[in-house]
């Protein structure tokens, strides 16, 4: 197991860049984005025809950025790892031929529930920050590393409920979580602002008591506000809060690579281009040719 069992994690950052999220509707898009450097693939995506005979069967856009020496991630979005019956070992082990079929450098999933009572949910539910759903967290990382033979990486969600009588605030959670696992953290900029602002918070304070020290990457999306909640859909332009607050994180030292996450309604190429444009500028990356 490449990440470590407890304390910090050392070396440098699996991936640096900027980077993006793959999908089939824009492939073409970025395939053309020169100097990128390093690409995101929803795990649940990828066709696993053959799961003991890796590689196992990427789509051709993923397997082009691989020849190309682009790293890819696997992003899971349906292991569970706060899920009270425990993660399921099948999902464990698809996620990690996920990661053996794209030679990843590290592997990235949601700190969230997916099913409770046999029932799958179908979206990432917020865990309670209890000591009770901490080690259940713990127990469901600690069970994935073993399975895998690179760094995991946990993306705290955007939720728009918290559950009552929390016991620790988000950042102490988050830490002790990664203290006790060796896990990295997927900072999702987008997530952070829309919780800030749902819960009538700062952006600015909510970062503070974060483990910004353990970010592997970070994640910008954009969003929308509906029936007065900011809603992250990652179906609209990122907005310049964002961005802002991301500006604020690379000022922190907490940016070593800044992708954009995009799941529908895409825009036309030089709007996403302009989008890529602008996240490299507000992260200080090299820009976007």
């Amino acid at each position: 197991m490449a990440a470590l069992s407890a304390g910090r994690s050392a070396g440098s950052p699996p991936v640096a860049g900027l980077g993006v999220g793959w999908r089939p509707e824009i492939a073409g898009v970025v395939a053309g984005v020169a100097g990128l450097g390093f690409c995101e693939v929803i795990a649940e995506s990828l066709d696993l025809r053959h799961p003991d005979r890796p590689p196992a069967g990427p789509s051709r856009g993923v397997t082009d950025l691989r020849n190309r020496g682009i790293p890819v991630i696997p992003h899971g979005v349906r292991l569970g790892l706060g899920d009270a019956a425990g993660v399921d070992p099948g999902r464990v082990a698809r996620l990690a031929t996920c990661a053996r079929a794209l030679g990843a450098p590290l592997v990235s999933e949601h700190v969230a529930f997916v099913r409770a009572g046999g029932r799958e949910a179908g979206h990432l539910l917020p865990v309670p920050r209890t000591r009770e759903a901490l080690d259940v967290l713990v127990a469901g990382v600690r069970r994935t590393q073993a399975e895998l033979e690179v760094p995991l990486a946990l993306e705290p969600i955007a939720a728009l409920f918290d559950w009552p009588d929390d016991e620790y605030a988000e950042g102490d959670f988050l830490t002790e979580l990664l203290d006790r696992t060796g896990a990295l953290l997927l900072l999702d900029v987008a997530n952070v602002y829309a919780n800030a602002r749902n819960r009538g918070q700062d952006p600015s304070a909510v970062l503070d008591p974060m483990p910004l020290d353990r970010v592997a990457y970070v994640h910008v999306a954009g969003g929308a506000v509906r029936d007065g909640l900011y809603h992250d859909t990652h179906l609209d332009p990122v907005p310049p809060a964002v961005l802002a607050l991301l500006e604020e994180v690379r000022e922190r030292g907490a940016a070593p690579a800044v992708m954009l996450e995009r799941d529908g309604r895409y825009p036309p190429a030089a709007e996403l281009h302009g989008e890529l444009t602008a996240i490299a500028a507000s992260a200080r990356l090299e820009p976007v040719p």
